[in-house]
């Protein structure tokens, strides 16, 4: 009787050993393949850079001479000037063009889904080209009743300049495509969100402000910086209508110089080094809106582990009572 006590205790024992065994120290297997992986990676990496920093047809000397010139920092300010006023033109132009999307007025929905269709079907330079040659279609731009008399008129010429017309081009385009990721945004936060708020009384336009858009925010953000880093590389098309951006200031001068790749480096380090920044501002925005899910992925994995160790602590009496019987 004693050894089949003993005999049905012994696994007992080890079942509750089990179950206790601390896994806080536990780690992944060592993977030889992925660290050879990582080797061959970073050497072909670095025999790739000093290639590169090796080659004479780079004109690394004329690139440091001209990476900091007046010519070429004018050049920069006007396409973050530019970057800055049609993306936040766009943005405007886009939450209008999303919320009329979405709502039931037969007109509006349909009027803002042909403004998205035209404008993200033709390509952007055309876009661009078009606005700066207005003129040809419309000499006169004027503010009249309907088949009535003219309040006011100008030449187009005076207006439709080519900083207008790069701002124009930049943010209606923009505008079509931001219309669709806030609207995306929108559709993604739950509808018992919309229901509550119309339970609670409020307007739409409150709740629109209040509760949907800030919880669409985690949906709308990255898509959004991905957005302006393109407007960013987007500004040099207008190059093509006279507007002295980044690369346009570089053509200038390789077209005197003719040192036509250092020149062109010149203007791919500083976009590089502009979306650089943009990433990592964009990352903290991310992390920002997305707080909440973490505060609930971090209280999901807490309810899970004190589960488990409830679940510990139920079956070790179970363990030692079946062991003494």
């Amino acid at each position: 009787m004693t050894q089949n006590t003993s005999t049905l205790a012994s696994p007992a024992k080890g079942d509750a050993e089990a179950v206790l065994r601390d896994v806080a120290n536990a780690h992944k297997p060592f993977r030889t393949d992925r660290w050879l992986l990582w080797g061959i990676t970073l050497l072909i990496a670095a025999n790739f850079l000093w290639i590169v920093a090796n080659n004479q047809n780079f004109g690394w000397p004329i690139v440091f001479q001209w990476f900091t010139e007046a010519t070429v920092l004018r050049g920069l300010y006007v396409t973050l000037g530019l970057t800055v006023v049609a993306m936040a033109i766009g943005v405007v132009i886009g939450l209008v063009l999303a919320i009329a999307r979405m709502s039931n007025d037969r007109l509006a929905s349909s009027l803002a889904g042909l403004y998205i269709w035209f404008f993200r079907g033709t390509p952007l330079l055309v876009q661009l080209i078009f606005w700066y040659n207005l003129s040809t279609l419309f000499p006169e731009i004027s503010i009249a009743i309907p088949f009535g008399p003219t309040l006011a008129s100008w030449n187009t010429n005076d207006l439709i300049t080519p900083m207008t017309a790069a701002i124009a081009g930049l943010a209606l385009n923009e505008a079509a495509y931001m219309a669709e990721i806030i609207r995306g945004g929108l559709l993604s936060v739950d509808k018992g969100q919309i229901e509550t708020t119309e339970a609670f009384g409020m307007t739409r336009t409150r709740a629109l402000w209040r509760i949907i858009i800030p919880q669409a925010m985690r949906s709308i953000v990255p898509p959004t910086g991905n957005q302006l880093i393109s407007m960013i590389k987007a500004t040099s098309l207008v190059s093509v209508i006279a507007m002295a951006d980044l690369l346009y200031s570089v053509q200038a001068v390789y077209n005197r110089t003719f040192e036509v790749i250092p020149m062109l480096m010149v203007a791919v380090i500083w976009y590089l080094f502009i979306t650089s920044i943009l990433n990592v501002g964009q990352g903290f925005i991310e992390r920002y809106y997305g707080r909440g899910e973490r505060g609930s992925s971090t209280t999901r994995k807490q309810d899970k582990v004190a589960a488990a160790a409830l679940s510990a602590a139920t079956a070790v009496p179970a363990l030692a009572q079946e062991a003494s019987k």
